[in-house]
């Protein structure tokens, strides 16, 4: 990717709300505790805001900002429906 093309702003967010969303489907550990936590619900409202993101910027982004962002979110639905699944619900598990 060529850093001229992308807007550190818009990227340090989407890295932040991706963060956070690896997070919440307990794929790496809170920086805070320590600990792997998941919260389903969490993780769906950060993918939800993401999704967001790419619906009010969409015309407005680098090639490389839109690839940035559609890949975070494919990557991060894929395993939000694995994890979905092996809890069997859409709430929030320990």
């Amino acid at each position: 990717m060529n850093e001229n093309n992308l807007d550190k702003s818009l990227v340090g967010l989407i890295i932040s709300l991706s963060a956070a969303s690896w997070q919440h489907l307990g794929k790496i550990e809170n920086p805070i505790t320590g600990k792997v936590e998941k919260s389903l619900e969490s993780a769906k409202m950060s993918i939800d805001i993401l999704e967001m993101l790419k619906d009010k910027t969409k015309g407005n982004l680098s090639s490389e900002e839109d690839k940035l962002l559609n890949n975070t979110l494919a990557d991060l639905k894929l395993n939000y429906v694995d994890e979905l699944k092996l809890s069997g619900s859409a709430g929030t598990t320990n």
